[in-house]
Order: C-alpha cells, then structure tokens, then sequence
C-alpha cells in the first residue's frame, strides 16, 4: 500500500536527523595564532581545531555560531572562509574495485549535473 503524499513528502526530512549533523567550519589563513585561536575557540565552544598540513588552521563548532563570532572575533583574528556544512554520521572508506566503482558513479554524477 503506497504511503500518503504527506508521508511520502515528510519521511526524506525526517531522515536527515539520523544521518547527517550540521556543523560550522571557519578557515584561518597560515601563521595565525595558533595559541590565541585555541583559547578563543574553547571558550566560545568550538568543537575542535584542525591544524592542516599548509598551516591553515580550521575551527569547528556547532552551526548557529556565526562568522567571527565568539572564537575569532575575540582574539581579533578574522576568519578567510566559513560555511555551513552536514557531515555524514557514518564513513565508508572504499578500497581496490569498490573504490574504481564509486569514483566512476561520482564522475558520471558530476557530468550529468
């Protein structure tokens, strides 16, 4: 028996709860203070500090905080880039022929759109 058109339409939305969070991701150009960002950040309540490879440095914290607000806006420090992300609750790392496979679906996606 089909669902009702209203179930149907509700169901996809009330899947994304369970599947995704939303959390926010400053980006803060290499050489800044990776000390005084930390302490900004901890109080303002990010959720943590990455540190990349370039020496750029990303802080993450929950979505409603926004740009340079509590963390970087307290030590002055302003961030280049800030976005507003879903991340999957679950990761799945692909290797060998599974790893060919779903980089050909994610080629033939990209074409289509």
């Amino acid at each position: 028996m089909p669902l009702p058109s209203t179930a149907a339409t509700w169901a996809p939305m009330a899947a994304w709860p369970f599947l995704f969070h939303a959390l926010r991701t400053d980006a803060l150009a290499p050489g800044t203070s990776e000390a005084a960002l930390m302490d900004a950040a901890i109080e303002a309540g990010a959720e943590d500090v990455v540190t990349n490879e370039d020496g750029s440095i990303e802080v993450i914290s929950p979505p409603m905080t926004g740009r340079g607000q509590g963390r970087a806006g307290e030590s002055r420090l302003q961030p280049e880039f800030g976005e507003v992300t879903m991340k999957p609750q679950n990761e799945t790392a692909f290797e060998g022929e599974d790893a060919l496979k779903m980089q050909k679906l994610l080629d033939a996606l990209r074409s289509a759109g």
